[in-house]
């Protein structure tokens, strides 16, 4: 049995003993994730400092005399030992960085591998410090979260409450990342949380200031760049940002694509895993004996453009594509690190670039090239992560620069949806989607698309006449705390619905003589018995309501029930529930924990008795669990409806007895 260690206990006995309220307990605990979060990045900067001191301080010099081309080796040295840490201290991850931390918020309750974070903090200092193509905010973030998770858990506090502190943190580690704690705030609600929720926004702040305080306090208050102030010299410059945007786009969507081909090009490759980044780092080191701004974070090279310095159009477009691509082979190749820092890297550039060329198109403008660039950064930032506001306010708070608001929002969500377009994923979220897991609002739609309406749905539901007063209507909806019901005739068919909206606006236009049928709406939004979940949560979002009323296919006017909002949340927290113990159990059978369980994948052959069939109408052994089908590059979660169809194959966990008897299902009659 697991014991509590003697720091978790005597601080559950203390809190157990003076009583304190929950407000307390846990704005005090985002105060802490804060503060370690903050200390956390500051030493894992001076890690980074050290790491690069020893590689082009230490390495580079003694090699030097050999000639220039030396500065090759030096990549591929940091390759050879992330390469070496990862392998042995680390192990195989499922998802890189930030895409992680999203997958345990939204599945697994904030649960994080803590005790991996000084391991992985190691080799992301070794791989900036070796001059591969990532950034220090991917690591940063984990650190935090990573902290946040931990301080959850040992407090035995709630799931949800768990991955409050687990955004929390990953608002600290980004604050000290980019001595940003309102980008901080808004990276954690936008990307980790996947919504700006009321109850973790007061906590996610508190961690955020308490981290930034802690990182002003070593560091000072200045910020990443020094900028010379630039304006928005008239509307007629918009046009030219609506094309940066325009460009931002397409450079945001490919960076997100090839990023993820890329990786799982190196993914393929059958070499040893711990020789991979040291492969990547030799392209690393070879580009940059050309180009040494790509060496690393690259922030001096951003600093010098966006500070005026003369830039060659030709140096600045190599710079754009050898970072691009550098970027991808570093992450791919299995270098730890993060994507923004690049991210911001390749929008200066491009900005830079697409402003001296409206420069001299447009000369009697006046065009200032490092204005485009500020506005790049932010365009390919917000087009590669899907978060706008966290991009805005982190170039506000890196540059201290708010003269060019406008152009900068009209750039950044022209970047947005172009990108969002032309690929539906970002670059957290792309290697999720591709494993089953398609994420919205912090909600994985995987999950949901498993259940039916049918099956969740209130069958009984409570509705109006249309002869009723909106007096009567009134008392039944607030006595059901409802925010609308629906309508029918006296002949019991849906005719349209009254909510709590369309009540205030009668009343204010002195309509309160009218009956229920004159005033509610009849363009409805409706959902079906037989449709997912998840379809009926997007037909939700479009128009942002409540509940849907739930009609027949044949028969559109035929109320068979109403799915509420609160029902999806509810089956969706059951459905996490059976999707996370699972694989648990899985894992216990794989460690011989739980007697004689197998786990097996079994792929279903031709002309096996099974095909066609649903899951619940094949006579399955008595000891078994179909936990996943994976069809081709799709993971579906079984129910009942699933057809299984040549092809598929299913993760069972079973005893072993019954494995056979499933093998037989499946068409290895004999084998």
């Amino acid at each position: 049995m697991k014991t509590k260690s003697p720091l978790t206990t005597t601080v559950i006995h203390w809190l157990d003993r003076w009583q304190l309220s929950e407000t307390v307990v846990l704005g005090g605990t985002a105060l802490l994730v804060g503060l370690l979060s903050g200390s956390g990045v500051w030493l894992f900067k001076r890690l980074t400092d050290l790491a690069h001191s020893a590689m082009f301080g230490g390495i580079g010099v003694l090699l030097s005399p050999a000639g220039t081309w030396t500065v090759a080796v030096l990549p591929v040295f940091g390759g050879l030992v992330v390469g070496l840490i990862l392998h042995f201290f680390v192990g195989v991850e499922r998802h890189h960085g930030v895409a992680s931390i999203i997958e345990s918020v939204a599945l697994a309750g904030g649960r994080l591998y803590y005790r991996l974070i000084p391991a992985k903090t190691l080799a992301s200092a070794v791989s900036i410090g070796g001059g591969a193509s990532v950034g220090p905010e991917d690591p940063s973030v984990q650190i935090g979260a990573n902290l946040g998770s931990m301080l959850g858990r040992w407090f035995r506090l709630s799931d949800e409450r768990v991955r409050t502190l687990v955004a929390a943190g990953a608002a600290g580690g980004f604050a000290a990342a980019f001595n940003a704690p309102t980008a901080g705030v808004f990276f954690a609600l936008e990307i980790i949380l996947g919504e700006i929720s009321s109850s973790a926004l007061g906590l996610v702040i508190l961690s955020a200031i308490s981290s930034a305080v802690f990182t002003q306090a070593v560091s000072g208050p200045k910020p990443a760049f020094n900028v010379p102030g630039y304006a928005f010299n008239s509307a007629l410059e918009l046009p030219l940002y609506l094309g940066l945007g325009l460009l931002a786009g397409p450079v945001s969507a490919a960076y997100v694509r090839f990023l993820y081909t890329v990786s799982e090009a190196f993914h393929a490759w059958k070499i040893p895993r711990w020789l991979k980044p040291a492969c990547a780092g030799l392209l690393v080191g070879i580009v940059g004996i050309a180009l040494p701004q790509v060496f690393g974070v690259g922030y001096g090279t951003i600093e010098k453009i966006l500070g005026g310095a003369s830039q060659d159009i030709r140096l600045l477009i190599a710079l754009l594509v050898a970072k691009l691509i550098l970027t991808m082979l570093s992450i791919g190749g299995g270098f730890a690190g993060g994507v923004i820092a690049p991210s911001l890297f390749i929008g200066a550039t491009l900005g830079a670039a697409y402003g001296i060329v409206c420069g001299r198109i447009f000369p009697t403008m006046g065009i200032a090239p490092p204005a485009f660039a500020m506005v790049g950064m932010a365009a390919v930032l917000a087009g590669t992560v899907r978060a706008p506001l966290t991009a805005i306010l982190l170039l506000f708070e890196m540059t201290t620069d708010y003269h060019i608001i406008l152009p900068l929002m009209f750039a950044v969500m022209v970047s947005l949806k172009l990108s969002q377009r032309l690929e539906s994923d970002s670059v957290y979220t792309i290697g999720l989607s591709r494993k089953g897991i398609r994420l919205q609002r912090g909600r994985d739609l995987e999950v949901l698309d498993g259940m039916r309406v049918g099956e969740i749905m209130q069958t009984d539901p409570a509705m109006l006449q249309e002869s009723d007063s909106l007096a009567t209507a009134a008392d039944i909806i607030l006595q059901l705390e409802s925010h609308g019901l629906p309508v029918v005739n006296h002949s019991g068919e849906l005719t349209g619905i009254l909510t709590v909206q369309d009540i205030e606006t009668a009343r204010m236009h002195g309509e309160e003589k009218e009956t229920v049928g004159q005033l509610s709406t009849r363009e409805l939004l409706t959902a079906y018995p037989d449709e997912t979940l998840g379809e009926a949560l997007r037909r939700m979002s479009v128009r942002d309501v409540g509940s849907l009323p739930v009609v027949m296919r044949e028969n559109p006017r035929r109320l068979v029930g109403v799915l509420r909002r609160a029902d999806i949340i509810r089956a969706y927290e059951l459905a996490l529930i059976r999707r996370t113990t699972l694989p648990h159990r899985a894992r216990q059978a794989r460690l011989g924990e739980v007697g004689s369980l197998t786990v097996e994948e079994i792929k279903i052959k031709a002309g096996a008795a099974c095909i066609g069939k649903h899951l619940c109408e094949i006579a399955w052994p008595r000891d078994c669990v179909i936990t996943t089908v994976r069809r081709r590059e799709q993971v579906l979660i079984p129910h009942a409806d699933t057809v299984l169809q040549t092809g598929d194959v299913i993760a069972v966990v079973a005893e072993k007895d019954a494995t056979r008897g499933v093998r037989v299902i499946c068409g290895y009659d004999g084998e």
